[in-house]
């Protein structure tokens, strides 16, 4: 069964790799006053929350820049990055500025807003922003985490309008390229009423969600949901069906949504997984008090689709 997307899985971008070479093409889009530029500083996007700038209620919305203020930032030492082209033919570039101290200071910057966590805003924005915000999140955290080079340890050089490092090094020059994580997300039921929710400490008040690991090497989506289960609350399971997944890249993952039943009951909690687990049914998900008591997981994650999806039967 066809699903609608996730939160940040469509960003209406064409990655347009045939052209992230070309280098004079790069620089002629980089001055068009058509492109558009999503800043970003220390992982976090830049939002315009006013009032009466065609929002509805004045919810917030991504404030992308234009040419020329780019140009102002690059020359303070942003670093860009080709992101793709739109449905009308205009770039899109994360801009990392990062390397200001105080962004609100900056003449480019000033007034248009204030940066925050994607996280804290993603469920209020038309879905092809935050996934655009998303996707540059992504890329400007690779770039920042593959500096020097996991061969010989030269520093690396961005390429391939920033879909490439390449080591300085010319002894060396090892290509790299960039990588997102995967990792299994999983709600486990008994196939009837109930459903296994965890918390970990570290999670504000009340929030609950579905299980979840990374995937490790040598191991199938299917076998990694079962270990994963097994490690985190002592039970195996049967029946893995896929969901969907949605890329998450907080910093860097790929979520792989999974059903798993399970014909066990006795939960056997392993401490350093989670802090708790417990079964819960349909009904007392469908009223959660969304208070400090229990809370569902984040509106944009996948784990709250997972459930919103098996309290209407989709499992």
């Amino acid at each position: 069964m066809q699903r609608a997307p996730n939160f940040y899985s469509q960003n209406g971008l064409d990655r347009a790799d045939r052209l992230r070479g070309d280098h004079a093409w790069i620089e002629a889009r980089l001055a068009d006053p058509t492109s558009r530029f999503v800043p970003l500083w220390r992982t976090q996007s830049l939002f315009d929350d006013a009032p009466g700038d065609g929002r509805d209620g004045g919810e917030p919305g991504a404030v992308l820049l234009g040419a020329a203020e780019a140009e102002a930032l690059i020359a303070r030492g942003g670093e860009r990055i080709f992101l793709g082209l739109d449905a009308q033919d205009r770039a899109h570039f994360a801009l990392d500025v990062s390397k200001l101290d105080s962004p609100d200071h900056e003449p480019a910057l000033a007034g248009r807003g204030h940066f925050a966590d994607l996280r804290q805003v993603g469920p209020l924005l038309p879905r092809h922003e935050g996934a655009i915000l998303a996707y540059a999140r992504g890329m400007v955290w690779w770039h920042s985490r593959h500096r020097f080079c996991g061969v010989c340890g030269a520093r690396t050089e961005s390429r391939q309008g920033g879909f490439q490092r390449t080591c300085s090094n010319p002894d060396c020059g090892a290509p790299h390229f960039p990588r997102t994580d995967p990792a299994v997300i999983m709600l486990v039921h008994d196939g009837g009423e109930r459903a296994v929710v965890g918390r970990q400490k570290v999670w504000p008040p009340g929030m609950h969600s579905t299980l979840a690991g990374f995937v490790e090497p040598g191991e199938s989506l299917e076998q990694a949901v079962a270990r994963e289960v097994e490690e985190e609350v002592g039970i195996a399971v049967e029946e893995v069906v896929y969901h969907s997944s949605q890329p998450w890249p907080f910093p860097s993952s790929l979520m792989l949504g999974f059903y798993a039943r399970t014909r066990e009951t006795e939960l056997r909690v392993h401490p350093e997984e989670l802090e708790s687990a417990r079964w819960v049914d349909r009904a007392f998900l469908a009223a959660s008090p969304e208070d400090e008591t229990f809370k569902l997981p984040r509106r944009d994650s996948i784990a709250r689709r997972l459930i919103e999806d098996w309290l209407k039967g989709e499992a």
